[in-house]
């Protein structure tokens, strides 16, 4: 029996959600924003360590790398040790882009198998192909066998805990000799539970295609999205997030309806502006307008 004094406390919490449940909302769905370091490809080499630095200031609590050389690791640091400039700065790397072209083409492991390598090093759950040669994939035919071939990799990443991603450009739309499209076959064609889909926002807009639309199609298909803006004059470039034409308000609710858990700020050139100071703008947008 539900005595006064218990009724009172729940009526009081119940009125508490009321006044409070869209904040709570907010925290509950909130993710910590991320940012591509392609963005920053024209600093990184020349301090990396002081750009990680503002990336941290700038507001992200996650990155995803790109750019790992066999030679000298990222930019001068072989991955353990940068590994430990994001921890020093607060950041986690949930995913990083590792191009294995010599996979698809060759069947060569061994690129493959250092990225995870790299990957397991810096905490990373997604190891996720950046693009592919296009020569792989010129009909529907060479694009099943690219599935498989993606089928293979994540199970090679899955044996040593992680998971494979592939992140799209606008080409994966282009009509196939015999009908189709790439995106649509590799879908068709790859394991929900071991290929993951890191959505680019910006080239499936550019691709004529809607992204929530793609999202609701195929729910828990998609890990990671890109959030990259693109701007209202030149629509072949992009802008910070919300002062482009992509109406982020609506898409990233559907993407967290999806199942997206990463939501990655890219930016791929600056026009007249710093590009410290464009991250910071993207980073808050993110946090205070979209909730993420």
């Amino acid at each position: 029996m539900t005595n006064r004094r218990t009724f009172l406390a729940q009526a009081g919490l119940a009125s508490a959600a009321l006044v409070l449940g869209p904040k709570l909302l907010r925290a509950e769905g909130r993710h910590n924003p991320g940012l591509q370091l392609y963005s920053l490809r024209d600093q990184l080499p020349s301090d990396v360590k002081s750009v990680i630095a503002k990336v941290a200031k700038a507001g992200f609590k996650e990155v995803e790398t790109f750019g790992y050389d066999m030679k000298t690791g990222y930019w001068g640091l072989k991955e353990k040790d940068f590994s430990k400039l994001l921890k020093d700065n607060g950041l986690t790397s949930p995913s990083g882009h590792y191009g294995i072209d010599s996979f698809f083409g060759k069947g060569d492991t061994a690129e493959l198998k250092k990225y995870i390598e790299v990957a397991n090093a810096l905490g990373q759950t997604y190891v996720v192909i950046p693009s592919l040669n296009g020569d792989f994939i010129k009909t529907e035919d060479e694009c099943k066998t690219v599935a498989e071939k993606m089928n293979k990799a994540a199970e090679i990443c899955k044996a040593s805990g992680l998971k494979l991603g592939y992140h799209n450009h606008n080409f994966e739309w282009k009509p196939l000799a015999g009908g189709g499209t790439f995106y649509d076959t590799i879908l068709a064609n790859t394991d929900p539970k071991l290929v993951h889909m890191e959505m680019d926002i910006f080239w499936v807009v550019r691709a004529g295609q809607d992204p929530i639309k793609i999202l609701d199609k195929h729910r828990g298909r998609y890990a990671l999205v890109h959030i990259k803006d693109r701007d209202k004059v030149h629509t072949d470039l992009n802008t910070e997030i919300g002062k482009g034409s992509i109406d982020f308000k609506k898409i990233v609710p559907a993407a967290r309806a999806a199942g997206v858990k990463h939501f990655i700020v890219e930016q791929e050139n600056f026009t007249n502006i710093d590009p410290f100071v464009s991250i910071t703008e993207s980073c808050n947008y993110l946090k205070n307008t979209l909730h993420v």
